[in-house]
């Protein structure tokens, strides 16, 4: 199964965090998955990181390239019709980065990983 990593569950799950669900954390565990990061995921944790309201150490750089290289986690890139599709999206939720998500997750049809119950109301398969 193709899965994408919602931000909050990938650092969930590369800090091994008690919210993590345990069908959550049985699906990481699962080698027969293959799991991606969304730049959008990037993008939002350089947003709060430059704000204050996400502390990684030593940096939030290598903690990202070292969580995606020891996890075999790929980076699934920003792609026009991704950007395009968010469009077309009812306004369930009001985050762009998880609508860009629900965008990517819908047409690359992956499955999203997370404990927000929003990405429901968009019909994609979530896991938690």
């Amino acid at each position: 199964m193709e899965i994408l990593l919602d931000t909050q569950a990938f650092i969930w799950l590369c800090s091994d965090d008690r919210q993590l669900s345990k069908t959550a954390k049985k699906t990481f565990l699962n080698e027969k998955n293959s799991f991606f990061l969304s730049l959008a995921s990037i993008w939002e944790m350089s947003i709060k990181s430059s704000l204050g309201k996400l502390k990684i150490r030593p940096s939030l750089e290598r903690f990202i390239l070292n969580e995606l290289q020891e996890n075999n986690i790929e980076q699934l890139p920003i792609h026009f019709q991704h950007v395009i599709k968010v469009n077309s999206l009812p306004f369930y939720h009001r985050d762009p980065f998880d609508r860009l998500l629900v965008a990517q997750s819908q047409i690359e049809e992956f499955s999203i990983l997370s404990s927000d119950t929003v990405f429901d109301d968009y019909g994609v398969k979530r896991i938690w």
